[in-house]
This record gives structure tokens, C-alpha cells and sequence, in this order.
């Protein structure tokens, strides 16, 4: 853990990350390459969660920190697009309240000029329903950490079809235990264990 940023970030220094981060963009450093280090900072505290070296309390401090530094760097990144490249509904599902990954996928859907409407954790079938008839999405994305999460999103995803909502959209699921298995279960178009697949898919899915 050689870079400073990282080592501030995992060590939960936020004053001292955010010191970092506006110095390396004083010295006009890419902006891409401060949030990858973000980026490894956030996968480190996440591998020492799952080792119980950190606690849910690490998780979180460590997503504030990231956020903060994403509020910073991500106008510097957005893409200068005449208009959306289309609009993504996201949120984690219920009985599931990691965000972590989410909000890295958040960023990086913003940043390649999607227009992303996050409803945040633990949302049931209800809260995403309401949400697509009001937004009006051409995909929408499931996320979910825990095992737990597959069947809420097999239920959201029913839910859905139910109310007549499914037909002209596109439904991802995404999460680092997401694979082929998975996404039959639940019955969704593809799935994505990181952001630049999200963001390859909603491209895919959105043009023309």
C-alpha cells in the first residue's frame, strides 16, 4: 500500500485524503488515475471486511470517504454530451444494504453521460415500480451483495412484469456473486460484477 491515498483511505483519514486528492488535481494529475486509486482504496477495505480485519462501520466511513472524493473529481470527468445517453434506474435490493459498489457504478454510468436515478438500499418491488413509472428507464439495475439479495431481485423482477413494465426495458443485476446461474434464476437481460460492464451494457442497450 504504497500510495498515499490509498494508504489515508483504508487508514479512514478523511482529511487527509481529500488534502491528497486536491493536491494531485492542483498538480493536474488524471483524474481517472485519483479515482482508480479510490477505487483499489475501496477494495482493500472491502477484502479486509471479509476477512474481519474491518467492521460494518469500516464499510461505511470508507464509502463516505470515496463519495466525498467522487463529489471532487467527477466533474472534472463527466462527459460534455449534447444530451443523455439514456436514463438508468438503480438501487440495492431489499434485505440487502451494501451501497459500496453501487455507488462506484452510479459514478461511472454519470460520468459516460447516462442521466441515473439511485434509490438507494433495501429497496423493495414497490419503491422500484414507482420509481420506473415516474422515470421512465430503458434499463434498470439490481444490486446485491449478500445471497439473500437473489431472490428479492427474482421478486422485483416478477413485480415488474406484473405491472406491465418490463416490455422495452432492460434489467441488469449486479454484485460480486453475480454469474450465469444467477442471472437465470432471477431472470434478468445480463448481468456485471463491476462498473465498466454496467456501463458497457447500458451503452449497448441505449443506442440508437
Amino acid at each position: 500500500m504504497t500510495d498515499p491515498l490509498i494508504k489515508a483511505i483504508v487508514d479512514m483519514d478523511d482529511n487527509e485524503a481529500i488534502k491528497i486528492v486536491n493536491k494531485r488535481i492542483a498538480a493536474n494529475e488524471d483524474p481517472m488515475s485519483i479515482l482508480d486509486c479510490s477505487k483499489e482504496a475501496l477494495t482493500t477495505i472491502g477484502e479486509l471486511f471479509e476477512t474481519g480485519e474491518f467492521f460494518l462501520a469500516e464499510l461505511v466511513m470508507g464509502g463516505q470517504i470515496f463519495k466525498e472524493i467522487a463529489d471532487i473529481v467527477s466533474p472534472l470527468l463527466k462527459s460534455e454530451v449534447a444530451e443523455s445517453k439514456g436514463r438508468i434506474l438503480i438501487g440495492t435490493v431489499q434485505n440487502d444494504i451494501h451501497d459500496l459498489g453501487k455507488n462506484i457504478v452510479v459514478l461511472m454510468l454519470e460520468i459516460s453521460g447516462f442521466d441515473v436515478l439511485d434509490i438507494g438500499v433495501d429497496q423493495p418491488a414497490e419503491n422500484f415500480i414507482k420509481a420506473i413509472k415516474e422515470f421512465d428507464p430503458q434499463v434498470i439495475g439490481l444490486s446485491g451483495l449478500l445471497t439473500v439479495a437473489f431472490t428479492s431481485m427474482q421478486k422485483i423482477v416478477a413485480e415488474i412484469e406484473n405491472a406491465g413494465l418490463r416490455e422495452g426495458r432492460k434489467i441488469m443485476i449486479g454484485g460480486s456473486q453475480m454469474d450465469d446461474h444467477v442471472n437465470k434464476f432471477v431472470g434478468t437481460d445480463a448481468y456485471g460484477t463491476d462498473a465498466m460492464k454496467a456501463v458497457e451494457l447500458s451503452s449497448n442497450w441505449c443506442k440508437g
